[in-house]
């Protein structure tokens, strides 16, 4: 018998980076087509705003650092859909513009390309554009409505009006509520999420146990005050379910281990409902998933596995 030796890994698999992201990608296409919906042509424009702009971005750097070109892995394009996602319907086209560049060169290529960067590209992309342009970026329209009519969040109208919003938790869950662009129809995204856990593309620890920490922390606020927002209120308002579905699951910016994603997925429901609860701001998914991105190497390393015999 005739012995093959050869490096690591021995075994292979026929899925690859551009399938993977393909199917992120079709996962979030009932969002996509709900943004369209409620907020028309500022959905199609922002949307081809951003996911263009990411790929020549993506493009020109890796032609100047002289790699192959990575656009048919549909990483750049996946990054910029993700962005315009979580950007509101009236962002002007030069900040979306900007947004995707600093993804690409900043959040991605600066730490050396696909798979070595620190933090979530969309994240950190719009961390930066809230920085930059923050009346923009807190600012919001209501569906179906052609002219730009602004309209506060659910979450907003919480934090700052000492009140709940007047919609009802139907409309949150279909998104006929002011928001952000994909993150407004909490159903559109139940569809795309469990479509990602049905196909094993994400890792159902984090959402599982981003979702449970919520539930428990919200009901007893509530409990303790209604005013605070029942479960399926901070369910179905903000982010958390684009967040818990598509970003916390990213397998570059998260743990390796197992119980390491029991642990970012805590840590991430902690802090968003301890933004939500006791900060300034009406929202917290974003920043809690790039601090507890920045905590990964830790969570890595107290969550590693004993070696077999020890």
């Amino acid at each position: 018998m005739k012995l093959i030796i050869s490096n690591s890994p021995h075994l292979r698999s026929t899925i690859n980076t551009s399938w993977v992201m393909r199917q992120v990608i079709f996962a979030l296409l009932p969002a996509v087509i709900a943004s369209v919906i409620l907020f028309k042509y500022r959905a199609i424009f922002l949307i081809l705003n951003c996911v263009l702009t990411a790929v020549a971005t993506e493009s020109i750097i890796l032609r100047i650092r002289k790699r192959p070109s990575a656009i048919k892995d549909f990483s750049a394009a996946l990054t910029g859909l993700l962005l315009a996602l979580i950007l509101p319907p009236s962002t002007a086209w030069y900040a979306a513009s900007l947004g995707s560049i600093f993804a690409i060169l900043v959040g991605k290529q600066i730490f050396g390309g696909l798979g070595s960067n620190i933090f979530n590209p969309a994240l950190i992309a719009r961390a930066f554009l809230a920085a930059a342009y923050p009346k923009m970026l807190t600012t919001f329209i209501k569906p179906y409505s052609l002219d730009a009519v602004t309209a506060a969040t659910p979450l907003a109208l919480r934090k700052f009006s000492a009140h709940l919003s007047s919609s009802p938790t139907i409309d949150l869950f279909w998104g006929n509520t002011a928001g952000s662009l994909g993150e407004t129809s909490a159903i559109c995204l139940i569809v795309g999420g469990v479509y990602l856990l049905a196909r094993k593309i994400a890792d159902w620890r984090i959402p599982l146990s981003l979702l449970c920490a919520t539930l428990i922390i919200s009901s007893i606020f509530y409990f303790a005050n209604h005013s605070n927002g029942s479960f399926l209120f901070h369910l179905f308002s903000g982010g958390l379910l684009l967040g818990a579905f598509f970003m916390a699951t990213d397998p570059v910016t998260t743990p390796m281990t197992k119980k390491g994603r029991y642990v970012f997925g805590v840590g991430c429901a902690i802090l968003i409902m301890i933004t939500r609860y006791f900060s300034g701001l009406p929202e917290g998914v974003m920043y809690a998933i790039l601090f507890m991105n920045a905590a990964t190497p830790l969570i890595n390393r107290l969550t590693r596995p004993r070696r077999f015999g020890e």
